[in-house]
């Protein structure tokens, strides 16, 4: 059987400093949108899912959700292949509405201009950016982050949302792949 501990070279950022960076995003962005409300929050599945729950139990404002997924990377790939597609489309009308987009990580940037191009042409009362990860030693693309839980170094993560090859999703912290161990076991 195949665990997490195989692939795992340090634990970059533990639980309790998770938490508590999404606590303080969730009282910034819930001051921030005091007495609006229209906010819908979306979020880029899959890697997103883990932090949109724990932030949005952190709002004190009314607030609806939805979904959207964006495909750049193949499976199996480290790395975004630059070709950006939508898998699945959201349910909500845009319109009108102040729109937080919750993203797991930003690295090259391309996914996230792509995904703001789309929701800034439906038309929004406003468009932001939180993110839990932002790698800016790999961006190409400038992207205005408003919301950022922590900036990190051009590591290859797992844990907290983020998957290896669709897998431990369901850590409670981030950690720091070892490649020496990826490359020489099957994922």
């Amino acid at each position: 059987m195949v665990t997490y501990d195989q692939f795992l070279k340090e634990i970059l950022i533990d639980e309790a400093t998770l938490q508590k960076r999404v606590s303080e995003l969730g009282a910034e962005i819930s001051r921030d949108y005091a007495g609006t409300d229209n906010l819908l929050l979306i979020c880029i599945l899959k890697g997103g899912v883990m932090f949109l729950t724990d932030l949005m139990r952190r709002l004190t404002v009314p607030h609806e959700i939805d979904f959207l997924a964006v495909s750049s990377y193949g499976k199996g790939a480290r790395e975004s292949t630059g070709n950006v597609r939508i898998d699945m489309d959201l349910t909500a009308q845009v319109i009108g509405k102040h729109v937080l987009i919750v993203e797991d990580i930003i690295d090259s940037g391309h996914t996230l201009r792509f995904v703001m191009d789309v929701l800034l042409a439906r038309k929004p009362a406003s468009l932001k950016l939180c993110t839990l990860l932002d790698k800016p030693a790999r961006r190409t693309i400038d992207i205005p982050i408003d919301y950022t839980g922590f900036q990190i170094e051009d590591k290859f993560v797992f844990g907290y949302g983020l998957d290896l090859d669709e897998k431990f999703r369901n850590l409670p912290f981030v950690g720091v792949v070892d490649l020496d161990k990826l490359n020489g076991l099957p994922v």
